[in-house]
């Protein structure tokens, strides 16, 4: 579907704009006392202080990257980077900027949480050592990537494309991503099963996947992540500016990789991915009561920004109300539970596992977005930065990612969160 097909109720449940609006509601809920939560806005500036002190503790010099994707295959101070970097010396810009896409599509899709009890442990040649959660993932995808286990053409290995992820098994993964009985991985078919919808996906969408009326020798046949540049170039072509607004670059994201969702609400035939219900907003299944937050789409997101600005595409409106929300994921949220800036008001709930679709997991998804923000403002007061020097995706690079996983590890061995989802790998 495109852009100009969309009614402006379907257009504001894929913004980030509907992310921080409902959260804000159900965070004006919580202070009303109707939520499954208690509030304490007099911890609000001991939690900006430790998110400051993290951040200064990683990025002394404050020069921090954005939250994405790409400083995770730096893991353990190893330049893998480097290496994709000699693999596509050959190629074009254009080439180059359409595999980064490629890598950081499939690897943010397997990013889910992975467990307590999974690792991937990386040859010697590269570093040798063990790497769990979200670092072990980017590693394992990337190594995958470069061994062009994600494409289907061996003459064109650092790509993705719409073939090689459907022809991917529960087995190749598994064997990428080394795991086994005694090294599980959560949600390992929910994984694969995700990127062999996105290559039925990519597939059926010429728009944004490109691949359609192209002659199969040519190496622009293959559909996919990739071709996402074509389809942004266009949008900045038409905006007065000639930039893309990051809440367009979400918009794509969510618009090309909304079918391959499992089973969630659609929308005017659109499936809508990370949105959910909430009953004090609103009737079930209405713009009132849905509460979007498209985690991965913006995570994702995050992580396509850095390379298009590489190729030359400028990113507008990364601030402000239109701009990309914090990420309502349990490293953040798991921050603002062990922090004391928000409390279960039954301690007992902490021992159950919740699926996604709870009211409870909703709320707390929505009191992150909002006291994210709110964070932010105090770490920028702090540390006497603008909203531009310190958007929001620094902040979480910081930042709360980091102080949440840190506090974490501290409060219970497992590094687990304090509240425990029924997780499918397509959600956390």
């Amino acid at each position: 579907m495109s852009n100009a097909n969309l009614s402006s109720d379907l257009r504001y449940l894929l913004s980030p704009r509907a992310v921080r609006e409902k959260s804000k509601l159900l965070f004006d809920l919580t202070v009303a006392g109707k939520t499954h939560f208690t509030y304490h806005p007099e911890k609000l500036k001991e939690v900006a202080d430790l998110v400051v002190q993290t951040t200064l503790g990683n990025y002394p010099s404050l020069e921090i990257p954005f939250h994405s994707r790409w400083g995770h295959f730096q893991v353990g101070s190893v330049d893998r980077l480097s290496k994709l970097t000699s693999a596509l010396a050959s190629f074009t810009p254009e080439e180059k900027v359409k595999s980064k896409l490629d890598l950081a599509v499939v690897s943010v899709l397997l990013d889910a949480g992975a467990g307590a009890d999974w690792k991937y442990t990386e040859s010697a040649p590269d570093s040798g050592k063990s790497f769990n959660r979200s670092e072990g993932l980017a590693v394992a995808s990337f190594h995958m990537f470069l061994a062009g286990s994600f494409s289907s053409d061996n003459s064109r290995p650092y790509q993705v494309d719409a073939k090689g992820l459907q022809d991917l098994t529960v087995e190749m993964l598994a064997e990428g991503f080394q795991v086994s009985a005694t090294n599980p991985l959560i949600g390992l078919g929910g994984r694969v099963k995700l990127l062999q919808t996105l290559g039925k996906a990519m597939a059926d969408d010429p728009v944004h996947f490109g691949g359609a009326t192209k002659e199969a020798d040519d190496p622009e046949s293959a559909a996919r992540p990739g071709n996402l540049l074509n389809y942004y170039l266009t949008v900045a072509r038409d905006t007065k500016d000639g930039k893309l607004p990051s809440h367009e670059l979400l918009l794509g994201v969510l618009l090309g990789l909304g079918p391959i969702w499992p089973g969630r609400l659609t929308f005017e035939g659109v499936s809508l991915g990370d949105v959910w219900n909430h009953r004090l907003l609103g009737e079930t299944n209405t713009v009132a009561g849905m509460v979007p937050f498209h985690k991965l789409s913006q995570w994702l997101t995050y992580s396509l920004i850095e390379p298009l600005q590489e190729f030359g595409l400028e990113i507008s409106e990364l601030t402000g109300p239109s701009g990309l929300t914090g990420l309502a994921e349990y490293r953040n949220g798991g921050l603002l539970i062990d922090s004391g800036l928000i409390e279960l008001k039954d301690k007992a709930l902490l021992t159950e596992k919740h699926h996604p679709s709870s009211e409870l997991v909703i709320e707390w998804r929505a009191l992150t977005v909002t006291l994210l923000e709110h964070l932010a403002r105090e770490v920028r007061i702090a540390l006497k930065k603008t909203d531009e020097e310190l958007p929001l995706a620094r902040v979480l690079e910081g930042g709360t990612w980091w102080a949440g996983r840190r506090l974490a590890m501290k409060l219970r061995p497992s590094g687990n969160p304090p509240l425990q989802i029924d997780s499918d790998g397509t959600v956390f």
